[in-house]
């Protein structure tokens, strides 16, 4: 098979693997980057030139699309939608997961566990959104934060207050979430491909330290997932409409809860701690599919 990685650096963990992987089964894999893309919109014969040269055919395409080009990227995988190609992580469902307030209530909508979560713009009453989650501790969190930047934890009802006031004078949208104390600073990381969890690891937030990101030095380490976690996973992922993803879940005494579902998500944490061909996994679900499924979508907003 001919398989393009779109993904704006080649030397970055992920893409590296993803392309020795598919590499390794015999495929060819050409990796773009995706803000140099430019297509033909109003054609009948749909393409994507780069670098002044109409782009071949391709079987299949990974996206390895970030937060800040979202828009862009979505319109470049919807192009090669469109075109036939097949696409592991649709265009709609990547923008479904990067929409935080959308992406929470499609998994409520599917009966999927959360922290109690509330969303306004301007609340007549702010005591009343604190207390409708639960009161505090709670977290606030900005909707386009990414690897924990722009989330706070309120300790106090006092200081909920103030924080959302802050926020909302700079017009920033937020979400105010129930704290789940007993998760004791900690979630898992699912990796999903299809229809099954592929690997998973416990994160632990540094002392002190209440977001478990890797990237705010947190540690990673192998967890062993319950049947009810796995199908969470899972049904987060198909609720999303997305075949390869990061699910994170906490531990709470109401059972596994979402907090994110990760369109992109890193493979180097996962397969470091885990010591598993997460990369190989992807390819493999490519394989199968890429020559009898079709895109759900073909571009269709």
């Amino acid at each position: 098979m001919r398989i393009a990685i779109l993904s704006r650096n080649e030397n970055l963990y992920s893409t590296r693997r993803l392309k020795e992987a598919a590499e390794a089964k015999g495929h060819e894999v050409d990796i773009i980057d995706t803000l140099h893309c430019y297509m033909d919109i109003t054609s009948n014969r749909p393409t994507v030139r780069y670098h002044g040269e109409e782009l071949p055919k391709y079987d299949a395409i990974i996206p390895r699309i970030g937060a800040s080009i979202t828009f862009y990227g979505t319109a470049v995988a919807r192009q090669f939608e469109m075109m036939g190609t097949f696409n592991i992580n649709e265009s709609v469902a990547i923008s479904r997961s990067r929409d935080k307030l959308r992406s929470l209530q499609l998994l409520s909508r599917k009966g999927i566990g959360l922290p109690r979560t509330g969303f306004a713009s301007k609340p007549d009453n702010i005591k009343d959104l604190i207390k409708n989650v639960g009161g505090a501790p709670l977290v606030i969190k900005l909707l386009e934060g990414t690897q924990g930047i722009g989330v706070v934890l309120a300790d106090t009802a006092k200081a909920a207050e103030s924080i959302i006031e802050a926020f909302m004078g700079l017009k920033a949208n937020i979400l105010v979430q129930e704290f789940i104390k007993e998760a004791g600073g900690a979630d898992i990381r699912c990796l999903v491909v299809g229809d099954r969890v592929v690997a998973a690891m416990k994160r632990q937030g540094a002392e002190g330290e209440f977001r478990s990101n890797l990237h705010r030095g947190g540690s990673a380490e192998v967890v062993k997932l319950s049947k009810e976690e796995r199908a969470t996973a899972v049904n987060a992922a198909k609720a999303m409409g997305l075949s390869f993803c990061g699910v994170d879940l906490l531990r709470s005494h109401n059972g596994p809860m979402v907090m994110e579902v990760n369109s992109s998500p890193g493979l180097e944490g996962i397969e470091t701690s885990t010591g598993l061909d997460v990369a190989g996994k992807v390819i493999e679900f490519i394989e199968k599919k890429a020559a009898t499924a079709t895109n759900k979508t073909r571009g269709k907003g």
